[in-house]
């Protein structure tokens, strides 16, 4: 069943009346659609793979597979962005299985995210603390390094990572709860 803006949660109207106009065939609701939530795919993406040319390579799939099936997706109380999310996490778990996947990461590219109002020093130590930080979530378990990254690096919603994580909230709570308690053991003692 398809909700009417009525129905809708305040906040997500704006996204929810494109999805309406792009799956009528207005590709400019979508064009607004990939301008609201490219970043938010890309920074998933660039986590998961390490690697800034292949993370926009999977985001601009992302994007193409979700303009196929724009008309496919209804409103189930969540953002739209989940979605977008779903398809690229689904991308991902396509290319590392594929056999031209190599299990190396790079973080440089994401150490040069991070907004840094101070001076040299200051940047060099918020890129070896993210690099410590980076190198302990990926001594996580494969399932609480996503979680980790969907909470707290995308700023999704308990429910939403349920959503991309196909499982209960329940679940994720646990999950999470589980991965800062590793996270707080592997941290060294100045960085907890």
């Amino acid at each position: 069943m398809t909700a009417t803006a009525q129905e809708l949660p305040e906040d997500e109207t704006g996204a929810w009346a494109l999805v309406k106009a792009a799956q009528t065939g207005n590709m400019s609701a979508f064009g607004d659609l990939f301008d609201r939530y490219y970043d938010v795919v890309f920074r998933y993406v660039l986590f998961r793979m390490g690697d800034r040319t292949l993370a926009e390579d999977i985001t601009q799939e992302t994007f193409v597979r979700a303009l196929r099936r724009i008309t496919s997706v209804s409103y189930q109380g969540r953002d739209i962005g989940a979605w977008f999310v779903t398809i690229a996490r689904n991308l991902i778990f396509d290319h590392v299985k594929s056999s031209r996947y190599r299990l190396e990461q790079t973080t440089s590219e994401i150490v040069e995210l991070s907004p840094s109002t101070n001076g040299p020093e200051q940047q060099v130590l918020d890129g070896a603390t993210n690099d410590e930080l980076l190198r302990c979530v990926r001594k996580l378990n494969p399932d609480q390094q996503e979680c980790i990254q969907l909470r707290f690096l995308q700023g999704l919603s308990v429910a939403e990572t349920a959503q991309i994580m196909d499982r209960n909230e329940g679940a994720v709570k646990a999950l999470q709860h589980r991965a800062v308690r590793r996270l707080a053991q592997l941290l060294p003692e100045g960085l907890r």
